[in-house]
């Protein structure tokens, strides 16, 4: 076995190893694979046409939404 399939790219300090030829051998397209609990929820909410307008403003609606209801929420 060669190190990049027995060593993961990210340790658990969130650090990334330097890739090797190894790795580029097993290297993939798409996007990488999520356990169920890291996936996002497609939802569907009714927002104020306010709401929807001052989101837009900040680019990636998504983001920006999540992003304030994780601060609201105190995530």
């Amino acid at each position: 076995m060669t190190a990049s399939k027995t060593t993961p790219m990210i340790s658990h300090d969130g650090e990334v190893r330097e890739t090797t030829a190894d790795d580029l051998k097993f290297a993939g397209r798409g996007r990488p694979f999520l356990l169920d609990s890291d996936k996002k929820r497609r939802v569907n909410l009714m927002l104020d046409p306010e709401v929807v307008e001052r989101l837009k403003l900040k680019g990636n609606m998504s983001a920006a939404a999540n992003k304030i209801l994780r601060e609201t929420l105190g995530l």
